[in-house]
């Protein structure tokens, strides 16, 4: 029971985080849109789409969305449509990885350069975490002090018993420098990273 009450809450973290990583995109940026004043594939380069992002197209009634296949979108057919959306505004999620295409189905628009085409990456391309050093062994911490012989006090005479009074001092550890805390820091950071790719492949 407690196994699956633990799957059950990965998959609703990895769920959250999907949802809380998904950008939407306003087709060709806040100053342009899905027109053929806009560079639209110069906008869709300079971004990084992934799998649960949105596109947001937004235009007037005389334009439309026309999704298409690769060989479609290079001849700027939309006669045989994987999708056609009108009204102003159509908002498309990407779901998964690879190239997708889309054109103005009016005539003379797609060629004059409302067409678009979205590479959306694979996930693990971009999250796979660098490989993990291996652990420094003990002597290599120049943080920690070795271990030494403790001091002996001198004897002095006690008061209630004959026995000498011996005392040992235990050194305070070390605090760490500057660069060791960073290098905590990016440690913790690193597992962390690790951490939400191995619930994101969950």
């Amino acid at each position: 029971m407690a196994s699956r009450k633990t799957f059950l809450s990965v998959l609703a973290m990895a769920f959250l985080v999907q949802i809380g990583m998904a950008v939407d995109y306003p087709v060709g940026g806040p100053e342009g849109g899905w027109d053929t004043n806009t560079n639209l594939n110069t906008w869709a380069a300079s971004n990084n789409f992934m799998p649960g992002d949105r596109l947001t197209f937004k235009y007037p009634k005389f334009h439309d969305v026309v999704e298409v296949t690769k060989a479609d979108y290079d001849t700027c057919s939309g006669s045989n449509p994987l999708g056609s959306y009108t009204g102003g505004s159509t908002t498309i999620k990407l779901t998964k990885p690879g190239k997708r295409y889309f054109i103005c189905s009016t005539p003379g628009h797609c060629a004059a350069g409302m067409k678009l085409e979205v590479d959306v990456a694979t996930t693990s391309a971009t999250t796979a975490p660098a490989p993990v050093a291996a652990a420094p062994k003990h002597s290599e911490y120049k943080g920690i002090a070795p271990s030494m012989a403790p001091e002996v006090a001198p004897t002095t005479p006690s008061i209630d018993s004959e026995l000498p009074i011996v005392s040992t001092p235990t050194p305070s550890p070390t605090p760490l420098s500057g660069a060791e805390g960073s290098a905590r820091w990016a440690q913790v950071a690193l597992g962390l990273c690790l951490g939400m790719f191995l619930i994101l492949t969950v």
